[in-house]
């Protein structure tokens, strides 16, 4: 393996031959491989959003963070059928990406709520066929990040300028990675697959609910940063109630974990370098296999910028209520879903 194909492994991958390595030799190199990857991947990522911020505004960073995760998930990920309707649903995307987060914005939460769960059905449905692949981990992740980061007026109007700009080049991207791929269904074959008995379809339909039912309830709560309960909804959902608890429990452990480990780096730190913290999760992001360890670092992030906002005090209160409430809501919701409709079915 060329050094070249070994910084296009994932974490799993590395580490993977990090333990295969016979001598201390080869485990060093593998080390230094695995590191500078995570480097430059940071140092894209910061590039990329910088240049995206520059160009269509502070305002709009977040569109940056939604397209640069858009590239890198879909340059490997597709949605199973062919790649030139894959290339048309992916332009979709990021169209409902784009406005129903800001048109849902217009209503109260309840009638917010249904614009909701109307747009996350055409995603989830169409773009999220496979659990396995994660692809909610991408669209609806990116759905409601645009809604937690909603701007107007002339700001909005980068935004559509941003997203578009986005669009092209993931699109492009996506289709040149995948065009020689052949698929054996087609956007026509979804559509009929869905079956309310099937355990894909049921994590579906809990996915577009009860998100969307998240986000208006703590909305209907006057609680600040909603999206973090929808973020964390969205990620506990699973198809199997099993592993939807292993989810549950590492989410809620990671977060505090998180919350500790920022609330003792922010006391030891000088107040000038507040904002890298962030940037200390993104690394640790990229060094994380297990989903608990990444819910540790994706809270340094997420509070680096809400300590902003609310204080040390108010973002730590805001984080772990979202996202206990926002896990603890999905697994009992699903439950109850889940259990109805086996029940109507036998």
């Amino acid at each position: 393996m060329t050094f070249y194909q070994e910084l296009q492994l994932n974490q799993a991958g590395s580490k993977a031959l990090l333990k295969k390595s016979e001598t201390v030799k080869k485990k060093i190199y593998h080390m230094m491989v695995y590191l500078v990857k995570i480097a430059v991947t940071m140092a894209f990522c910061f590039f990329f959003v910088t240049v995206f911020s520059i160009l269509f505004g502070n305002e709009n960073s977040i569109v940056g963070v939604v397209v640069l995760l858009c590239i890198m998930v879909f340059r490997n990920a597709d949605f199973g059928i062919h790649t030139e309707q894959s290339t048309i649903l992916l332009a979709l995307f990021f169209v409902i990406m784009t406005v129903c987060p800001h048109l849902a914005h217009q209503f109260s939460p309840i009638p917010g709520m249904l614009w909701n769960i109307a747009a996350l059905a055409v995603l989830i449905l169409l773009g999220c066929h496979n659990p396995f692949m994660f692809n909610q981990s991408t669209l609806v992740l990116g759905y409601l990040l645009l809604y937690g980061y909603d701007v107007t007026g002339k700001s909005y109007q980068m935004r559509l300028a941003g997203m578009a700009a986005g669009a092209v080049l993931t699109c492009l991207v996506f289709y040149r990675k995948h065009k020689n791929r052949s698929y054996k269904r087609n956007l026509k074959d979804i559509i009929q697959e869905f079956d309310i008995a099937s355990s894909r379809t049921k994590w579906q339909l809990c996915q577009i609910i009860c998100v969307p039912l998240v986000l208006c309830i703590a909305e209907l709560c006057n609680m600040p940063r909603a999206m973090w309960a929808g973020i964390a909804a969205m990620s506990a959902i699973l198809p199997f109630m099993e592993d939807m608890q292993y989810r549950v429990r590492k989410r809620i452990v990671g977060n505090i974990a998180g919350v500790i480990c920022f609330t003792v780096l922010y006391f030891l730190l000088p107040s000038s370098i507040y904002t890298y913290i962030g940037i200390l999760g993104g690394i640790g992001v990229g060094l994380s296999v297990k989903y608990g360890w990444q819910a540790v670092f994706n809270t340094f992030g997420a509070l680096a910028i809400a300590t902003e906002s609310y204080g040390l005090k108010g973002a730590v209160s805001l984080r772990v209520i979202q996202n206990v409430f926002g896990v603890v809501f999905a697994f009992v919701f699903c439950g109850i879903f889940y259990w109805s409709v086996a029940r109507k079915n036998k």
